[in-house]
């Protein structure tokens, strides 16, 4: 049998036209909302509510709605991915507000995150950190290597396939009260670092990698742990400690 009922809520959402153009918080009700519908359902709603009413839409970025590709960047209620744990913005329903609740809607906060409107914002510097050295040279001459000939311990398979799940949505940067990269980075340093293929590059990787966080803006780290709190894959602080020893090694 469905609990869900239905809700009436108001909307504190940014609204900006673009990156160049001063943004401010407006403000609209919204009526018999779903709680069985996800936060990106109720703002489906809300978009076609303001097109009836001939008012422009609410711009904000989305893709799969299932958890797995980050772009549904959403600051709400003063956290990142809202008040849930564990989650993306899309798996937030509208089961953890109640009748009645203000809701405030941000975008991520950051220097290295420009709005490019509303609620979007351009994270392409998360795409230039990747470029900077997430790749791994394979011989591929002569005769195809088994998979196995390369034993790799099931420690570091696990840890590796762990520090893979970052997704990329910034939820670490928006979290972290000087906007610092150094959980994402540290997680694409990691999934390379504890594999072998990962090897032949590992020196110019960390290197180029933390030279171009630094370049895109992003604070320092200061170990205050709320990002790993608010990343919704979980990804460990642990990451973040190799990354260290991987560039004092290849400093050295």
């Amino acid at each position: 049998m469905s609990t869900a009922k239905n809700i009436n809520i108001t909307l504190k959402i940014w609204r900006q036209k673009n990156t160049k153009t001063k943004g401010g918080i407006e403000t609209y009700k919204l009526d018999n909302v779903s709680t069985a519908s996800s936060f990106l359902e109720m703002l489906d709603q809300l978009n076609e509510q303001l097109v009836n009413d001939r008012k422009e839409p609410v711009a904000f970025d989305h893709d799969c709605r299932e958890g797995i590709c980050g772009s549904c960047s959403l600051y709400i209620n003063g956290r990142a991915h809202g008040p849930d744990t564990g989650i993306t913005t899309c798996q937030l329903h509208m089961r953890m507000f109640n009748d009645g609740d203000t809701i405030y809607v941000e975008p991520w906060r950051s220097k290295a995150f420009p709005v490019i409107k509303d609620l979007v914002v351009d994270r392409t510097a998360f795409d230039r950190i990747q470029q900077a050295g997430g790749f791994v040279s394979v011989n591929t001459s002569g005769n195809t290597i088994d998979a196995n000939s390369l034993p790799v311990p099931k420690d570091d398979a696990d840890k590796a396939f762990m520090a893979a799940a970052c997704i990329g949505c910034g939820a670490c940067v928006a979290t972290c009260k000087n906007g610092s990269a150094m959980l994402f980075v540290g997680a694409k340093v990691s999934q390379y670092a504890l594999l072998p293929q990962g090897k032949v590059e590992a020196t110019e990787r960390v290197l180029n990698m933390v030279r171009q966080m630094d370049e895109e803006g992003f604070g320092n780290c200061t170990n205050t742990g709320a990002c790993e709190i608010e990343c919704p894959k979980g990804i460990s602080l642990e990451n973040i400690a190799r990354m260290n020893r991987e560039y004092l090694k290849a400093s050295l």
